[in-house]
């Protein structure tokens, strides 16, 4: 019997690869903006370090492959884990450090595993988690907000916090230190703020979708809130969460890549709050400041089983 079909309802016009990671790009550009009027040039030289390199290891990479590289070079991708990757480390950061993680980004992150499209993790996550495991001094020394960017450094809202409640010091102690702002962290609720904001156009161009975006920040969010309900001298609320650290990137750019997340919309959910939940209960107990890189990994890890059960059976077909 046939059956009649209409054409192609699944493929949406126009969003080609190159198309979308130029729209990433687009919502990138704020948080770059805010980071430079922070700490003056130095995140544009950091971008530009990454970028150069990224784009020569893709072309190495391609070529040990034997594969065309020229079309891979012009989509934008490899682009796109760059700046993530140079957004999301300190602005202090040394630029050979920075070369170094692009290129374990590129290389071991997303070709070892078979390029673009095949990557089980997030390739910028799996740099900045091996830079921050190899270089944790460096990669915990954010300069103070200003224009010189040479400024002394210190430490983050978070490292502050948890370093305080460590030493039986009082929310309201840590609180009063530099490092924290009306809401979050000093600087970087200004970042989170500029994530926001480029997350939002992604969404109003449907670039992405929703459900990871608004699990994640639940998932964050509401044991930061039930935490501080229960004992609010030992845990700071929801609202430093969500303007502190990675979150909106993290929410909005890293854990949305449609490679290494999970596929249908009940697992998106599951996923989402997987990573708001584990950057929680990181940077409550974990041994690093921030959480959401290590979250994005191990939430990586758990995709074949979330999508083994939330995507729909096929019929006829037995589940997994």
């Amino acid at each position: 019997m046939d059956f009649p079909t209409a054409a192609a309802p699944h493929v949406v016009a126009g969003f080609t690869v190159p198309r979308v990671m130029l729209q990433v790009l687009l919502a990138l550009a704020p948080v770059a903006a805010v980071q430079v009027w922070l700490y003056g040039p130095r995140p544009l030289v950091l971008l530009a370090a990454a970028g150069i390199v990224a784009l020569a290891c893709e072309a190495l990479a391609l070529r040990l492959r034997g594969r065309p590289a020229q079309a891979f070079l012009r989509d934008g991708s490899v682009l796109v884990t760059a700046a993530l990757l140079a957004l999301a480390v300190p602005p202090g950061l040394p630029w050979w450090l920075l070369a170094l993680g692009t290129a374990v980004a590129v290389l071991l992150g997303k070709h070892a595993y078979g390029g673009l499209g095949q990557n089980p993790f997030n390739p910028a996550m799996v740099a900045y988690a091996v830079l921050l495991v190899s270089f944790p001094v460096e990669m915990t020394r954010w300069p103070a907000p200003g224009p010189g960017w040479d400024a002394l450094t210190g430490a983050t809202a978070l490292d502050a916090l948890r370093t305080g409640l460590r030493e039986a010091w009082t929310i309201e102690e840590v609180r009063a230190g530099t490092e924290f702002g009306l809401v979050g962290a000093a600087d970087a609720e200004w970042v989170n703020l500029a994530a926001l904001a480029g997350g939002l156009y992604l969404l109003a161009r449907r670039v992405i979708r929703w459900h990871i975006p608004v699990a994640m920040l639940a998932g964050l969010a509401v044991p930061a809130a039930l935490a501080n309900a229960l004992d609010p001298g030992a845990h700071i609320g929801a609202a430093f969460h969500l303007a502190s650290g990675a979150t909106m990137l993290g929410a909005f750019f890293i854990a949305t890549d449609p490679v290494s997340a999970a596929a249908s919309s009940r697992g998106r959910l599951v996923y989402g709050a997987g990573i708001g939940t584990l950057t929680w209960i990181i940077r409550s107990w974990g041994s690093f400041p921030d959480g959401v890189a290590f979250a994005v990994l191990l939430m990586n890890l758990a995709v074949p089983l979330i999508d083994r059960w939330t995507v729909p059976r096929i019929h006829g077909h037995p589940r997994g």
